[in-house]
Order: structure tokens, then sequence, then C-alpha cells
């Protein structure tokens, strides 16, 4: 059984900073890409921003220059931290890996959520 446990959401005031995590943990082989996604209220589920295995990287245009996602390989663990934090970057932050959990076995696995608010 493989998890992924998210961290690090809460309020903060536009201008701001937080520091997402996420670490998956399990009967993990190895992980390839990781990265995090957000929904906002009637709204759908958005990539923000992915990291391969060896590390590169690709943002949301939203985010770009703001927002950076990193890597633990060791841990198991993605970061996102998150500058210059804006209303519109309210959302519920998800996190994805591809995890492989055997030879020939990758899935799709999601972390429960983690509500980030930002205040005007």
């Amino acid at each position: 059984q493989v998890q992924l446990v998210e961290s690090g959401g809460g309020l903060v005031q536009a201008g701001g900073s937080l520091r997402l995590s996420c670490a998956a943990s399990g009967m993990i082989f190895s992980i390839n890409a990781m990265g995090w996604y957000r929904q906002a209220p009637g709204k759908q589920r958005d990539l923000v921003a992915v990291i391969t295995r060896g590390g590169s990287t690709t943002y949301a245009d939203s985010v770009k220059g703001r927002f950076t996602i990193s890597r633990d390989n060791a841990k198991n663990t993605v970061y996102l931290q998150m500058n210059s934090l804006k209303p519109e970057d309210t959302a519920v932050y998800y996190c994805n890996a591809a995890i492989r959990t055997s030879f020939a076995t990758t899935s799709d696995y999601w972390g429960q959520g983690t509500q980030v608010t930002v205040s005007s």
C-alpha cells in the first residue's frame, strides 16, 4: 500500500510565502514524476508544477517565477515553495506521484489535499 501525505498548507496574507511538503511511503520500488495540482471551489483540478526524477521541471504560467518545485529522492518527498502568494492562489493543493510498486507496475497516486488560503 502506498500513501502520499501532504503538509504545510494554511492561511497567509497576500505577498506571503508557504512551503508544501508531500512524503510518499509504503511499498515503493521507485518514483517517476512528482507534481502538485490545485483545485479552487467550483473549478477543475489544474496542474501547478511537476518535476521528473532527474529534476526537470514544468510550471503553470500563472505560477512561474513565484513557485519552485523540488524533490528529495532519498526521502521520497516533493516540495512546493510558494512565494508572492496572491488571493487567486487559494485552493486545495494535491500532491501526485507516478510510483512503481513492482518491476512491471507503475500507478498514479494522490495525496488527500491541503488547503491554502491567501487573504487580500
